[in-house]
């Protein structure tokens, strides 16, 4: 494993430690407006972008190359 690899693989697991899972202790404590309060509103923007592209993926573009045959289904 390179070193930029396991840096980078460290920085994510900082990331989901520190932010993510503190984000939980949040809402599982004080609630979704105390989350909002200490967040922001960039923390509501990037999870509704992550749904948004997520299910536009899965349920929009997949389809559409598996029905024009681009994707060779299994």
């Amino acid at each position: 494993m390179s070193l930029t690899n396991s840096a980078s693989r460290f920085f994510l697991f900082k990331l989901y430690k520190y932010y993510v899972v503190d984000s939980i202790v949040i809402v599982k404590n004080e609630g979704f407006r105390e989350l909002f309060k200490k967040r922001g509103w960039k923390f509501l923007l990037a999870i509704v972008s992550y749904y948004v592209i997520r299910d536009t993926v899965v349920y929009i573009i997949l389809p559409y190359l598996l029905a024009t045959g681009i994707i060779k289904s299994f």
